[in-house]
């Protein structure tokens, strides 16, 4: 067994492991965080997407005693003071979800790409970004919608006054 320490959602927790624990079963299993869904076991889905050190990360690779003082984000830790981030509500707006397996997983990856790249979003952009995040439901066009949508208000706009996302060009 091991010991690791890590902040989760901004609290220092600590836990005793087995050392083969991933981040996800950690996260899941000893911190009863069970936001973060478990779609595939191989990092193909992402539905498994957390934040560590602000960066996306698929916690199904990830040991979580290799995050020993790591700063972990999960979809629980997104919204603050009783009100959804504007990614989340974005997606509840634009109706980026359909069954919500992959959803957590989904808007981890978004803010990861407003992050990255910014807040004035193309279709292409988004789509090519969200590589690695799978959604069995749906034909990705609410969730396009959504991700251009969160971006915008975590620039300080609209969710809901956002247009869709303009086509890149050829």
């Amino acid at each position: 067994m091991a010991t690791v320490s890590m902040t989760v959602n901004g609290k220092a927790v600590t836990g005793v492991i087995d050392p083969r624990t991933l981040l996800v079963q950690f996260l899941r299993e000893n911190l009863r965080l069970t936001g973060t869904h478990v779609g595939c076991d191989t990092s193909q889905c992402g539905a498994c997407v957390v934040h560590v050190d602000g960066v996306a990360v698929k916690s199904c690779t990830a040991l979580a005693i290799s995050l020993e003082g790591a700063e972990v984000t999960t979809i629980e830790g997104l919204a603050t003071d009783g009100r959804l981030h504007p990614m989340q509500e974005a997606f509840r707006e634009h109706h980026g979800l359909q069954c919500g397996y992959c959803t957590p997983g989904m808007i981890m990856a978004a803010v990861d790409i407003v992050n990255r790249r910014g807040n004035d979003l193309d279709e292409k952009t988004i789509r090519e970004d969200l590589d690695g995040n799978i959604c069995r439901c749906t034909g990705y066009h609410n969730i396009v919608k959504a991700i251009a949508a969160g971006a915008t208000a975590m620039a300080g706009g609209s969710a809901a006054d956002r247009e869709p996302p303009r086509q890149a060009a050829e």
